[in-house]
């Protein structure tokens, strides 16, 4: 019985490490791979935080142009309106490179998605692959446990045999001794 087990165990022993070292190799490449997707996105959303603070500012200044009043009994000027529509051109033009970022991380955030749906359909194939793999070496186990267990009744078989044989043998010689040893003594 001993020896039937550490039989299995010493087939199943280099598989299971087998399968292990490539779950294993394939982990790193698993975690940098989100790694660089989680840094580029944070980057490009870095990227549309600091526009939306620059425009912020920018219409804090348009605020701030709007009070200015530096002409004669604290009219406006024309200079003072023409720095006010100055200000708002350039929010219009932030704003407009506010969309396009955000459009570029929405769009880098879909890209993720899908590079991920499909990463996830890949690991699924590897997973089912793996499957296939344990259950056929659980199959090819199971086969060989069966010509152990063939072998041992074999093995029990020839060694009933010896002894069957040695046994008569050895009755056989212990005759022939004794049938001499009655020859000798008459």
């Amino acid at each position: 019985m001993y020896r039937r087990t550490s039989a299995c165990f010493a087939y199943l022993m280099p598989t299971s490490c087998s399968l292990l070292l490539i779950l294993l190799a394939f982990a790193p490449s698993f975690a940098r791979q989100q790694t660089t997707d989680t840094v580029g996105y944070e980057s490009q959303r870095r990227k549309v935080n600091e526009l939306l603070a620059q425009r912020s500012e920018r219409f804090g200044q348009f605020d701030e142009s709007l009070r200015r009043r530096t002409g004669i009994f604290g009219l406006k000027t024309k200079k003072d309106m023409q720095a006010s529509i100055d200000i708002l051109k350039q929010i219009v033009l932030m704003d407009n490179d506010i969309f396009y970022e955000t459009k570029t991380l929405l769009d880098y955030k879909e890209f993720e998605k899908s590079q991920i749906a499909e990463q996830a359909s890949e690991y699924d194939g590897r997973i089912n692959g793996y499957i296939k793999t344990i259950s056929k070496l659980q199959q090819q186990q199971e086969e060989l446990a069966s010509q152990i267990s063939a072998l041992e009744k074999t093995n029990q078989l020839y060694e009933g045999l010896v002894i069957l044989l040695g046994l008569t043998l050895l009755g056989g010689g212990a005759y022939v001794f004794i049938k001499r040893q009655k020859l000798t003594k008459t």
